[in-house]
């Protein structure tokens, strides 16, 4: 497993490679130099389970943001840093507990030294990000193109800048908005990279199209051990990139607890709205913490059969619905009933 081999990076509180648990990042949306705003939804993307945010700092003033938003949240805050190294050593100063810059285009060796300089002082990680759109010209230029070859190239060159300058607290980040391409990359770089892997697929798009790419394109790596720390890129309220990265994780087996909610797809036997139903206990599901899988069925026939690997379940009915435990009916209810039978029942779970 790739992932048991990196190297341990520190991030505030949080630890990543080496086997320790694969962590969540998102980014905030709002203006960093409004505290107010993003303390908020860094708060919200907390409650959702956000393990690390990461805040664009592109002036002095967000900058000067961080320290204050760093007091006021309780995960580790990464300032991301654009061509600007006097802002990148701004943050580390407001105490930004690690940067994402890229070496290549921080505004030359001088200025990246300065960088570096500053991270080692305050013992605080560097993510070396490339992407796809960001890669030199000289590199797409000899390949005809941007290739997973030299996307993993152009990363190992700005490793390689961070490393010659005495500092090893590196975590790497390699993106494509091309779900097949960042597979390649990732499995090329994996067996020659010693530092965590931050995996995504950039620019992946709206939820519903972000969320198929990213499923399937971390779902790909991560399957196959690669990746000590994921964002979900979405076009839309950060917390659902948290939820959606929660998921996949729970799907590959890489996360335990919270309810596993499974429903069954709508059909002629029905004669519920499963669709309003099974949406209504995913929203109240979010709310235990429970390391068990419920079930929503659509109609009595199959119900209690398919929902036998579930810890508990309803199946809807005429007029009349059955609550079910491990493929057992325990009781008949009204369908009115059912949510209200299931929470009382997910209520008294440990008692």
């Amino acid at each position: 497993m790739f992932r048991d081999n990196t190297k341990v990076i520190t991030i505030g509180d949080r630890r990543i490679g080496g086997g320790n648990p694969v962590l969540i990042q998102s980014m905030t949306n709002t203006k960093t130099e409004d505290v107010e705003a993003t303390v908020a939804q860094i708060k919200r993307l907390e409650a959702a389970g956000c393990d690390i945010v990461r805040s664009t700092v592109p002036t002095p003033e967000a900058a000067s943001a961080i320290s204050e938003i760093r007091k006021r949240i309780s995960i580790p805050i990464v300032a991301d840093i654009h061509f600007d190294h006097k802002m990148a050593i701004a943050a580390i100063k407001n105490g930004a507990d690690k940067i994402r810059i890229n070496p290549g285009n921080i505004g030359g060796a001088d200025k990246l030294s300065e960088v570096v300089a500053a991270a080692k002082d305050a013992n605080i990680p560097i993510r070396v990000g490339v992407n796809s759109g960001s890669l030199e010209k000289h590199i797409v230029e000899r390949d005809g193109g941007v290739t997973a070859a030299g996307i993993v190239e152009s990363a190992l060159d700005k490793v390689h800048m961070i490393e010659d300058r005495g500092y090893d607290n590196i975590v790497v980040s390699i993106k494509s908005s091309d779900v097949l391409m960042a597979v390649e990359a990732h499995r090329m770089i994996a067996p020659v990279c010693p530092y965590p892997l931050h995996v995504g697929i950039t620019e992946a798009g709206t939820v519903r199209s972000g969320n198929i790419k990213s499923a399937i394109g971390l779902g790909i790596i991560l399957g196959e051990g690669i990746g000590d720390t994921i964002r979900v890129s979405l076009t839309g309220d950060p917390v659902e990139e948290v939820v959606s990265a929660k998921l996949i994780l729970k799907t590959l087996g890489l996360r335990k607890g919270g309810i596993d909610v499974v429903s069954c797809p709508t059909c002629g036997r029905t004669n519920i709205d499963i669709i309003k139903l099974a949406s209504e206990v995913e929203q109240m599901a979010a709310g235990y913490d429970l390391d068990i899988r419920v079930a929503v069925m659509g109609c009595v026939v199959n119900g209690p059969g398919e929902a036998k690997e579930a810890d508990i379940g309803i199946a809807g009915g005429i007029g009349e619905g059955l609550l079910i435990k491990k493929g057992e009916i325990i009781k008949k209810v009204p369908e009115d009933r059912l949510l209200a039978t299931l929470r009382e029942e997910l209520d008294n779970w440990n008692r």
